[in-house]
């Protein structure tokens, strides 16, 4: 009964009102009641429920959080970040797939520390690549990681852009940026892409789907509650690869998987710890499959000219005892392209947000950016830092400090955030705050106002990377 009755006053906007003075009004405009109602709805107003700066101001941080060397500003909003990215040299033409893993913290691998050897694939795959050992997931949930990872946007207070029904397309994606490069973008899901509603996000955003029902029953070996084994979708995979590769057209294939996850089940006989025993099977499977995918991927034509990305949607758990732990937000990105990306480590602090651009650079293609993120790879005079949040925490991670803006316009800091963590109370004068304030105030303004809407038609001048 209380939960009806909540749910029935959520849904209206009696506290607000008619009467009373305009001050009252918005006392509770900002208060439980609307809170609530916005969340329900999906999405908080930024403004309402968190602390601003001037629009010049934002605009200014904001730009120069993101600039690039040679990227030339041209939306005609202060705070629209529309711009055209030269990245110098020839493009390119290089296949990609890029492997979402659902919920593999960093801190499962062997190479980060455990001790448990789960991951002998990942393992030996990051000796081989361009690894990233203090990178970070923007949320806690699988929509927030492909909302970060195909838009390139700081998690807005509320739901993901993926579920923001009627609102989730028309936006310049990854996916967008390829498909105009003359690719073939395919978004790849192990469940139904309903949940989430990943199919209606990615449909509108550039991508053909290919999910479980696509598949034919007899073409899968293993189901669960969540969608088919990993090494269906990988199957799939190398399918629409080959038939891509036939007909001569590149491809940017992006996966989600779904069997690391409850109820931890897999086919039998593939590792040495039985289905359905817990997390640790299901990553030591989530290894096994990927070292099969690259083992048969390694024999196809198309393998030396394609670029593999394996990254985590999230971590397996986030819950701690502060609001936005930043330790839970550890995963890993490896990009793998024996022929093409020299193994290294990268070591500074980056955000999901940042892996788009740093793609597309390393393809040296050039592009109209709508992204929050950066090429961390050419960047070298910005700060290293991620962007993290949990529907109403919002934070900023510089590798030492987090800025947190919370409802009721809230500001704190924690000083050594990944050691004894010493929570202050700041203000708006705060120099992390402020960079904090101007990506989250930035990106809801940008949304609000469609300043990220996907416009073909602005393409850089004459392909600068053609030259």
């Amino acid at each position: 009964l209380s939960a009806a009755l909540s749910s029935a006053l959520i849904g209206q906007d009696a506290p607000r009102g008619t009467d009373g003075n305009a001050y009252q009004r918005e006392l509770a405009s900002n208060g439980p009641f609307q809170f609530f109602a916005a969340f329900r709805n999906n999405e908080l107003d930024y403004p309402q429920f968190y602390t601003t700066l001037a629009d010049p101001e934002v605009a200014r941080l904001l730009r120069s959080e993101i600039s690039e060397p040679n990227a030339r500003f041209i939306g005609s909003d202060p705070q629209d970040i529309r711009r055209v990215i030269d990245n110098p040299g020839q493009p390119k033409r290089l296949n990609v797939v890029l492997v979402t893993i659902e919920s593999l913290s960093a801190k499962y691998l062997g190479s980060f520390g455990d001790t448990r050897g789960l991951t002998p694939n990942l393992d030996q795959l990051r000796k081989q690549s361009l690894s990233f050992s203090n990178f970070y997931a923007t949320g806690t949930r699988t929509d927030r990681g492909l909302e970060a990872i195909s838009l390139s946007m700081p998690p807005t207070p509320g739901r993901s852009i993926v579920k923001r029904v009627g609102r989730e397309s028309g936006f310049g994606s990854l996916g967008q940026q390829f498909r105009a490069q003359g690719y073939d973008s395919v978004f790849l899901y192990g469940g139904r892409g309903y949940f989430d509603n990943m199919n209606a996000f990615f449909g509108g955003n550039g991508y053909r789907i290919v999910d479980q029902s696509s598949v034919a029953e007899a073409d899968m070996v293993f189901q669960n509650a969540w969608g088919m084994s990993d090494e269906d979708i990988y199957t799939q995979t190398l399918k629409v690869a080959d038939a891509d590769h036939a007909a001569g057209k590149p491809f940017f294939l992006q996966l989600m998987t779904t069997s690391n996850h409850r109820p931890y089940t897999y086919p039998d006989g593939r590792v040495d710890i039985p289905s359905g025993d817990g997390r640790e099977g299901a990553v030591k499977y989530t290894d096994y499959a990927i070292g099969q995918f690259l083992a048969q991927a390694r024999d196809k034509p198309w393998f030396k000219q394609t670029v593999f990305i394996f990254v985590a949607d999230h971590t397996a758990g986030s819950a701690g005892k502060e609001d936005l732990p930043v330790a839970n937000y550890h995963i890993p990105l490896f990009i793998y392209a024996p022929a093409h990306i020299q193994p290294r480590e990268f070591s500074d602090v980056a955000s999901q947000i940042d892996l788009a651009p740093t793609l597309l650079g390393l393809l040296n293609m050039d592009y109209v950016s709508t992204f929050f993120g950066r090429n961390v790879l050419r960047n070298d005079r910005a700060p290293g830092r991620a962007l993290l949040g949990n529907y109403q925490h919002l934070g900023l991670f510089d590798g030492s400090s987090l800025a947190i803006l919370s409802p009721r316009k809230n500001m704190r800091r924690h000083d050594d955030a990944l050691g004894l963590s010493h929570e202050v109370v700041v203000d708006a004068t705060d120099a992390l705050q402020r960079r904090n304030i101007a990506y989250y105030q930035g990106a809801s303004h940008a949304f609000q106002k469609h300043l990220i809407a996907w416009q073909p038609t602005l393409l850089p001048d004459e392909q600068l990377s053609k030259r």
